[in-house]
């Protein structure tokens, strides 16, 4: 795994080539160079490790995707902002099976930081909805739920989040 910036140099050193490959005439050298290049600008937005621990996730394969997160050594300097987020995503999911506090803590890192899909936000805002109630905060999760179920607008928490207002009821 490259960190961020290499990658952008890498992808700056490869078009250039393909510009002198241009120059000298040697024109699909110089197309099948800036498609390489293009590999390496993805890879800046997308993070290849963060894609592995997303397939792993899809497998319920929570070791897989800790073990694939645990590659990535300085989050701050390897991955741009939203990657941040999505990695501190997946270490909540991780956490919220074993240790509620630790999964918060991810969790609140992760929406501060931001995600992409709202999809994903609602799910963090629901989990820690779900950590609230634990805790017995009921005011705080009962905000987070009503912000979790603006969100759903695909209606796919719509079952989660009717069980949660209905064990809302019960503390």
């Amino acid at each position: 795994m490259f960190n961020k910036n290499i990658k952008l140099v890498i992808a700056g050193l490869i078009i250039a080539y393909a510009i002198y490959q241009f120059i000298e005439g040697n024109i699909g050298n110089g197309i099948f160079l800036i498609l390489l290049s293009l590999i390496f600008i993805f890879l800046y937005f997308r993070n290849e490790i963060i894609l592995l621990a997303f397939l792993r996730m899809r497998k319920q394969d929570l070791a897989g995707t800790e073990k694939w997160l645990s590659k990535i050594k300085n989050p701050e300097s390897a991955l741009i902002t939203k990657q941040q987020g999505y990695y501190n995503y997946l270490h909540g999911i991780i956490h919220s099976q074993t240790n509620l506090t630790q999964a918060e803590k991810y969790f609140r890192r992760a929406l501060k930081l931001g995600l992409t899909m709202d999809y994903d936000v609602a799910m963090a805002k629901l989990s820690l909805a779900g950590i609230s109630m634990q805790k017995r905060r009921k005011r705080e999760a009962t905000t987070l739920l009503n912000e979790a179920k603006k969100l759903d607008k695909n209606n796919m928490l719509t079952e989660q989040i009717r069980m949660m207002q209905q064990q809302m009821k019960k503390i």
